[in-house]
């Protein structure tokens, strides 16, 4: 390492969230020059204690494996259990899922947007969207009870059924996100400066994007049309043309940039709204779980042979389940879960490789990544002395974007 390069160790704690990750960049001016991105700080062995008890109790603890996303998991649970097990969730309860998923898509969808706006120092925007993103809180807690960890999905169909209230609060919340994200193309997409300061920044190119096994949004930014909806369909799904949203669709052309991620999301809410008003519109009539008695479900499950896979498109990409039961327990003997971080945190080092410091913040958001829920904290000095923390990162991103409003000629 020259005189003028230097080291910023960023973690376990991450500079955009605050998880537990380490990324050890070197630096030179601005320049990263060198990268190594470390992860495996937090284990909750939340597999091994699904293995050690029923498979009810296991689908409980798949909810808890993401807290933004917490209905993902527990599709891919259910999907693949029923797989393993011979059983059909009935048609309702199938639509009932995927109306579900696609809420969950949206709140998570905005919460990233929100989140990027934030990391190049546009707050307003961050509250204006979050704001937006109430509405569809409120349905799922209406549906639900519960704004977060919804626990709607059963092995064999869905624990609640819609009633004639959630329609006509899932029809109001439609009308309400056709204008709401017509407003979030204006303030993202058609913003100058949003677009200057995204537009190259975490420029992921479909070559790599296939190299390093990305999935989700951050495949698809790369110009990748892939879909577990699209290509691997299930439930409603099977029933919907769903394909996947590509940059070139919208704009013609590919960059695999933050700006093609946010047109990705943005794009992927209205396709999630018209998922929801399709269920809504042919939403089948009849029962919502095959076998409606759980002490029943787990004496079946106790006496059958058998594996699957579950594979759902969550947010940030495709979640996997695998299972395996053994006829001799009432839970899986084996569960084996893939998240979609998992992939999509193999592109932090090419991305940030080249990259400024002050795009840091924004190449971490840009894969919406999610390790765990144990905070740890870590303030780091350069030679001279200075601190370099997540805060003063953040500070050197909204900095640079104070420098191309600047240039562009923008008046606050």
């Amino acid at each position: 390492m020259t005189k003028s390069q230097y080291y910023i160790p960023i973690g376990p704690i991450h500079p955009a969230l605050k998880e537990p990750i380490r990324v050890e960049a070197k630096v030179e001016g601005e320049k990263i020059v060198e990268v190594d991105v470390k992860r495996g700080f937090a284990h909750r062995g939340i597999e091994y204690m699904g293995m050690k008890r029923n498979a009810i109790q296991a689908l409980y603890l798949s909810e808890r494996i993401c807290g933004i996303c917490s209905i993902s998991h527990p599709y891919a649970f259910v999907v693949g259990s029923e797989k393993a097990l011979g059983i059909e969730a009935p048609p309702r309860a199938q639509y009932i899922r995927t109306i579900i998923a696609e809420l969950e898509r949206i709140h998570s969808h905005i919460l990233w947007l929100g989140v990027v706006a934030h990391e190049v120092g546009f707050d307003s925007l961050l509250f204006w969207t979050w704001k937006g993103r109430e509405k569809v809180l409120d349905v799922l807690e209406l549906i639900s009870g519960n704004r977060i960890n919804y626990s709607m999905y059963m092995i064999g169909g869905v624990r609640r059924d819609l009633k004639e209230s959630h329609i006509k609060a899932l029809k109001e919340m439609i009308d309400y996100y056709r204008i709401f994200n017509q407003e979030m193309k204006n303030l993202f997409l058609a913003d100058p400066v949003y677009k200057a300061r995204t537009r190259g920044v975490a420029q992921l190119s479909k070559e790599m994007a296939l190299k390093v096994n990305a999935v989700g949004p951050t495949a698809r930014a790369a110009g990748l049309r892939m879909d577990i909806r699209q290509d691997i369909p299930y439930d409603a799904y099977a029933d919907i043309e769903v394909r996947g949203i590509v940059p070139q669709d919208i704009v013609g052309e590919v960059y695999g940039d933050a700006y093609d991620a946010t047109l990705v999301r943005i794009y992927e809410i209205d396709q999630s709204v018209d998922i929801i008003e399709y269920c809504i519109d042919n939403l089948p009539e009849g029962k919502i779980m095959a076998i409606p008695n759980y002490v029943v479900l787990l004496s079946k499950i106790k006496r059958t042979k058998g594996e699957g896979i579950g594979a759902h498109e969550a947010p940030r990409g495709e979640v996997i389940h695998y299972f395996k039961y053994d006829g001799t327990r009432d839970g899986p003997a084996v569960w084996k879960v893939v998240a979609p971080s998992y992939n999509n945190i193999n592109s932090w080092a090419p991305l940030l490789l080249g990259a400024e410091v002050a795009d840091i913040p924004v190449v971490v958001a840009y894969i919406d990544p999610c390790m765990c829920c144990n905070d740890r904290i870590a303030v780091v000095r350069d030679s001279s002395g200075k601190i370099v923390d997540s805060t003063t990162l953040h500070r050197m991103a909204v900095e640079k974007t104070m420098r191309i409003k600047k240039e562009l000629g923008v008046k606050e």
